[in-house]
């Protein structure tokens, strides 16, 4: 007998290995037979880099970087088991949460940080760059990240633009002939779960920046930065992003990545089975165990459980999913491959208390999970 488990993180609780060894934990308490596959999944947003690391046995580099309000951070990035793949999550260098609420202004927070991080994995020798955009605090349509670079975003006067959406509307001519000549070796697939373009209703100012901080005057503001942003792009590098879906990702990085980088834009999880091999190893199992802190509607939309589900349809391979919390709109995940859901939570608790022991909590789940399967065998 094969079981696969392949479960997303619980946030702030458990990494989706620490997930994975608590399940196979409590299997093997019913089924100590049976071969476990375990494969730490994500779904491009946080605990992405974690996750690919641990499932394929790669590292973790730490790198202080220039952060969203122009102050150095201590950032992070992956190099996975193969040594010619690194993984980023831009919002470890310039995520939200790196600014204080009282702080938060998108007219100057800047994405260099994250450029920065694209270079020191370059020093690795890699050729496949995975970028995660999820959580970001900038709304600079990824130009800070393209300076770190060696892009020149410049004036009128023929210099550099500063930090932060509000400089945008600077931009006179834009130069990219002193980019990092690596850069052209290197394939960049960036992890996109929204669809919305750079600019106007739907764009990235309108939809994202009053979470950043932006008020409805630095909304217009911001937009009609990018707008014209995207003209100078349009112009100087011959590529027309403003109507890309995705393009309006993480304040427009996803513009700046597809115009600068040449990047493909993904659905986070279906890049993570992709660098996992999930489908190779989901083949011929029995049995497939998955899961994320919470299991609710949002889960059909782009989400570790069903990504994972949708692979072992295609083999007729009955999938069980395990969350912290299962919320009463998780019924729908049952019309995309889910065949079950258990909460870890053995009784009315805390948050408190149901973060801390979550591993605890995951085994015993997984154990009667297991003797539950055990008896449909017999």
């Amino acid at each position: 007998m094969k079981i696969v488990i392949a479960p997303d993180s619980f946030k702030e609780s458990l990494t989706a290995l620490q997930v994975s060894n608590a399940i196979e934990k409590g299997f093997k308490e019913i089924l100590k037979n049976a071969e476990y596959i375990k494969i730490p999944m994500a779904d491009g947003g946080e605990g992405t880099v974690q996750s690919l690391v641990d499932a394929t046995n790669g590292k973790i580099i730490k790198k202080e970087v220039i952060g969203p309000l122009g102050k150095p951070v201590e950032a992070f990035f992956g190099i996975l088991g193969d040594g010619k793949t690194a993984v980023i999550e831009m919002a470890a260098a310039s995520g939200l949460h790196l600014v204080p609420h009282e702080e938060r202004n998108p007219l100057i927070t800047t994405t260099w940080g994250t450029g920065e991080l694209i270079l020191a994995a370059l020093d690795y020798e890699v050729d496949h760059i995975i970028i995660g955009i999820g959580g970001s605090a900038t709304n600079d349509g990824g130009a800070g990240m393209a300076q770190a670079l060696g892009a020149k975003l410049l004036n009128h006067e023929g210099e550099q633009i500063g930090y932060g959406g509000g400089a945008l509307n600077h931009i006179a001519a834009i130069d990219i002939s002193e980019m990092d000549p690596r850069l052209q070796n290197v394939k960049i697939e960036v992890a996109c779960d929204v669809n919305n373009p750079l600019v106007g209703p739907a764009g990235a100012s309108a939809v994202y920046g009053p979470q950043k901080g932006a008020t409805p005057e630095m909304v217009q503001f911001l937009d009609q930065n990018l707008n014209h942003y995207a003209e100078i792009i349009k112009r100087d590098l011959n590529k027309d992003v403003k109507e890309i879906p995705g393009a309006g990702a993480a304040g427009g990085l996803g513009a700046g990545l597809l115009a600068f980088l040449s990047a493909e834009l993904k659905r986070g999880v279906d890049i993570v089975i992709s660098v996992t091999n999930l489908e190779q190893h989901i083949q011929g199992a029995s049995l497939v165990i998955t899961g994320e802190g919470k299991i609710d509607s949002q889960t059909i939309n782009g989400k570790t459980p069903i990504g994972v589900a949708k692979i072992a349809k295609k083999y007729g391979i009955p999938v069980i999913g395990i969350g912290g919390n299962i919320a009463k709109d998780s019924g729908i995940v049952y019309e995309h491959g889910i065949d079950a859901l258990f909460s870890i939570v053995p009784r009315v608790t805390s948050l408190q208390d149901a973060m801390e022991n979550a591993e605890k909590y995951v085994r015993q789940t997984a154990k009667n999970i297991a003797a539950i399967w055990n008896l449909a065998r017999k």
